[in-house]
């Protein structure tokens, strides 16, 4: 009985001192049955995943960490600033415990949700001991921009006969390689002389990629979203009648010998015109007008004697060919070869290569282009245009402003909306899921512009607050917004949108639907009219982006004349009243 308790007793002080014994061998099938394991077993750590931090979040960057290693966590503590699609949002932990590894480090940009970004492991436990698993040897970071696939080494063999390798073209004269944004045929479709193939991110903008001939698509050798260097194989066509399940593909995607290629410059010995007589589409019709060349100078690599927009390109390229401004719409003007080389004119552009720049696309900045791409293309957007009388306003504001109470005009604004709100509660309304659905309460987001991109931080409960309290709550908001401390509690959501440039000397504008809501105000600046006595006075102009699946004409109408009623006799809004002044029609 003694020799069976001898070994629990040294297990049992080995927990509180190393003196005993330097290092325990524990077989696996026993660490499971170990709660606490510190310097004796590796720890199993708890793993942290990039949360969700917004509605429409689908990546973000760690901007700061704010625990190091070893730190003790407490519920509610913050640990770690990260860049929403939205703000920079805290994320906050729940639970008690130690920070034990940190996996993904400060300034890692779009780290997919979900992603594993540090480990934490229990108060009494060993962090320097955390236990990394093996699926977080690479984290599953989304880069910024992937890696180029680089062309294989190997000699290209020739496509079987009906068969054509399509390459990345140079879309570009500076283009090096070029991402697949979008294929905009599938495998199996037809194509026709001009068909759009695909849209390319070149290293200017996103172009169309054209087909020269007519053909079948047969297979695309490069997935959506890969970037590739020009020349590399992204596709296969056949001919007509051919069947384009069974093509051969290529083992290697070194550029093929129908790939574009730069034509070297011109020399005396090949100053002879190409052969007459190329056939080439309006694109490259253009393109040779603009620079003022002759289809005769350039060797098309199309078949059959067919002349490519990148076989213009490539020429441009390689001879540094500049725009020329045409005089008449008369024929381009034929740039005549002469005996001797020094004779040949070519035009170097003054900026070179490096006269532009390329600006990342932060994560916001991509997710307000997508959303509002996607609400420009889905919402059907009306328009109704009103102009307003502020006078009076102005008046009541200077005299506000005498007491010591400074309220700006879009103050009263938000507060008139509410109001108008309240009264047309048809435009208070949200269109999700095929259904439009009112909301009970006015909550106006107000758009403020930061470095970022613009947000929409939002006026709660904006009916039941006086200008001043408006005032205050905009100030508060628009400063976190701009300095990137928004709780996104503080931006989600909201049942409608001011949009104001009339500080910025805009008179007019029409703003995008922030989606699910289905109206947005535009507010621009104030400038002074003679009415239809020549007395001076001072106009607004404001315009109302609405649903058209969610808001009829004569809404839309009728918000805007309460909207305009509420504005021009601003007692209404100071005294509280909640009920704006009806529009009467004769």
């Amino acid at each position: 009985m003694a020799q069976m308790m001898i070994p629990r007793i040294a297990l049992l002080s080995i927990k509180n001192s190393n003196r005993v014994i330097p290092r325990i061998f524990v077989p696996l099938k026993y660490q499971r049955l170990c709660f606490h394991t510190s310097w004796i077993l590796d720890v199993k750590g708890r793993e942290v995943l990039m949360p969700s931090l917004s509605p429409t979040m689908e990546s973000g960057t760690i901007v700061k960490w704010l625990k190091k290693e070893g730190d003790k966590i407490e519920p509610g503590d913050a640990l770690a600033d990260i860049q929403t699609d939205k703000a920079v949002v805290t994320m906050e932990v729940d639970d008690e415990s130690v920070l034990a590894k940190i996996i993904v480090q400060e300034g890692t940009k779009d780290i997919k949700v979900g992603t594993l970004i540090a480990l934490t492991v229990e108060v009494d436990q060993d962090w320097k001991s955390v236990e990394m698993p093996d699926t977080t040897a690479a984290p599953s970071v989304t880069p910024s921009a992937p890696a180029p696939l680089a062309p294989d080494a190997s000699a290209a063999a020739p496509p079987p006969p009906g068969q054509t390798n399509v390459s990345m073209p140079a879309l570009s004269p500076t283009m090096t390689t070029g991402t697949i944004v979008k294929w905009l045929k599938k495998e199996g479709d037809e194509i026709e002389p001009g068909d759009a193939l695909a849209e390319i991110q070149t290293d200017k903008a996103v172009m169309t990629f054209e087909v020269e001939d007519e053909a079948i698509f047969a297979k695309i050798l490069v997935p959506e979203g890969n970037q590739v260097e020009v020349g590399q194989l992204i596709a296969i066509t056949v001919e007509k009648g051919m069947d384009w399940k069974n093509v051969v593909v290529p083992t290697t995607t070194k550029p093929s010998a129908a790939a574009p290629t730069a034509v070297p410059p011109a020399t005396a010995a090949d100053k002879t015109p190409a052969a007459s007589g190329q056939v080439y589409g309006l694109a490259v019709k253009r393109l040779l007008e603009e620079y003022g060349l002759s289809a005769n100078l350039i060797k098309g690599t199309g078949r059959p004697n067919r002349l490519l927009k990148s076989d213009v390109l490539a020429y441009i390229q390689a001879n540094n060919v500049k725009k020329v401004t045409l005089k008449s719409e008369g024929p381009p003007k034929v740039a005549k070869a002469k005996k001797e080389p020094s004779d040949v004119k070519v035009h170097v552009p003054s900026g070179g290569p490096s006269s532009y720049e390329d600006i990342p696309v932060s994560s916001i900045r991509g997710v307000i282009a997508k959303r509002l791409g996607e609400s420009k293309s889905t919402i059907p957007h009306s328009y109704a245009f009103i102009d307003i009388k502020i006078d009076k306003l102005n008046e009541i504001r200077s005299e506000l402003k005498a007491d010591g109470i400074n309220v700006s005009i879009n103050d009263f604004i938000t507060k008139a909306a509410a109001h108008a709100l309240i009264e047309c509660p048809f435009v208070n309304t949200l269109y999700q899921n095929g259904q439009i659905i009112r909301m009970p309460r006015v909550d106006i987001s107000v758009a403020v512009a930061t470095d970022t991109g613009l947000i929409t931080p939002i006026i709660f409960d904006t009916s039941a607050k006086n200008v001043a309290d408006i005032s205050k709550n905009i100030k508060e908001l628009a400063e976190k917004a701009r300095s990137g401390r928004l709780k996104p509690e503080e931006f989600q959501g909201g049942t409608f949108t001011i949009s104001n440039l009339g500080m910025f000397g805009i008179k007019q504008f029409s703003a995008i639907i922030n989606p699910p809501q289905t109206a947005i105000l535009a507010v621009g600046s104030g400038r002074e009219e003679l009415d239809a006595t020549l007395q001076k006075i001072t106009k607004m102009s404001t315009t109302l982006s609405y649903d058209r699946r969610a808001i009829d004409e004569d809404q839309a109408a009728d918000f805007l004349a309460v909207l305009r009623a509420m504005l021009e006799d601003p007692s209404f809004l100071l005294a509280g009243r909640l009920r704006a002044l009806r529009y009467s029609q004769d």
